[in-house]
């Protein structure tokens, strides 16, 4: 699903489209209201949003998972695997799995640590559980309350912020800001803050600034002609990372979230960018879903999150994992 540019902008379709959002309002809230929360005997860290994708979660994720992992701790990373066609739980392997079996984001989650994907959270914590970690991270998963979090950290693109502050389908809200800050231990705040996400935040919760910055190789495409083209939650974001590597753009084409690539629409792809003098270039999480025969022929911009204040960030996760009683 592309955002339509009233969930930014507002105006006569969110208005129309209100009452739906009250329907979907409710249903939370029901959902809520009759589920039984599952709590792990190991930490559980839920890195969640507010909004309908491209906030930046998994990245946020592999950042943890990361910290984690040069602490010495077995950690197992837990995701919903949206975009696949596999219910769960389903212990995620590269070597076997494709984007249509599990997702892309848990293929590249799997790339890092062991990764199970399940529709029933639940089920899927068991299985990690099974595993044997010591901590689990659960890639989204703010609005299910099938699962009970030592800790809940809220993640928010500052560019993007709230939009126009509407729920689904008259604005990208999952839920009410002020239910999703209530859930949250900490607010993960992405690039600047020209929405003024920290004035919403008001003092009532810890705000961990972070941006997300291109690996080094990422650097050779300065002065280059490139073809961007993205599937993600906010293509846009990842034209200006092409910009701010001073690349020059030929073109660019935005796609839906989680989009699937056909060889031909690849194809083409690859032959607008020759066309132009340029050459093809996408994100990791795109590259995933692109067929195996036409990744050679795309550069693939890899991204990780850098913390400002790594130190806050190492804090937290003492309390978090004190909390759940893992040293």
């Amino acid at each position: 699903m592309k955002a339509p540019a009233f969930w930014h902008t507002g105006g006569w379709p969110a208005v129309a489209l209100t009452p739906a959002s009250w329907l979907w309002r409710l249903g939370g809230v029901l959902r809520a209201a009759t589920a039984t929360a599952y709590r792990p005997a190991v930490p559980l860290l839920c890195v969640g949003n507010v909004t309908a994708g491209g906030a930046g979660k998994t990245p946020t994720v592999l950042a943890l998972a990361a910290e984690l992992l040069a602490r010495g701790c077995r950690v197992g990373l837990l995701s919903r695997g949206h975009g696949g066609r596999l219910t769960g739980p389903v212990t995620v392997d590269p070597e076997i799995h494709t984007a249509a079996d599990v997702g892309d984001e848990p293929l590249l989650l799997a790339a890092l640590a062991p990764t199970v994907i399940a529709r029933d959270r639940a089920a899927g914590a068991r299985r990690l559980e099974a595993l044997g970690v010591e901590a689990i991270v659960m890639d989204d998963g703010l609005q299910n309350p099938s699962l009970a979090p030592t800790l809940s950290l809220l993640v928010i693109d500052g560019a993007a912020g709230l939009g126009n502050g509407s729920i689904i389908p008259a604005g990208p809200l999952r839920e009410p800001w002020e239910a999703a800050l209530a859930k949250a231990t900490a607010v993960i705040l992405i690039g600047d803050d020209p929405t003024g996400i920290t004035g919403r935040v008001g003092g009532q919760r810890p705000v961990l600034q972070a941006r997300l910055e291109p690996a080094a190789s990422a650097q050779d495409l300065r002065g280059r002609r490139v073809f961007g083209f993205a599937g993600i939650g906010r293509p846009e974001k990842f034209r200006e990372t092409l910009e701010s590597l001073g690349a020059e753009i030929a073109g660019f084409r935005a796609l839906p979230d989680h989009h699937r690539y056909r060889p031909m629409e690849v194809m083409d792809l690859v032959e607008t960018a020759a066309a132009r003098g340029a050459i093809p270039v996408t994100t990791a999480k795109d590259a995933i879903r692109l067929p195996s025969e036409a990744r050679a022929m795309v550069t693939v911009v890899e991204v990780s999150l850098v913390w400002r204040d790594p130190a806050a960030v190492s804090r937290l996760l003492d309390q978090w994992l004190g909390i759940g009683g893992t040293t």
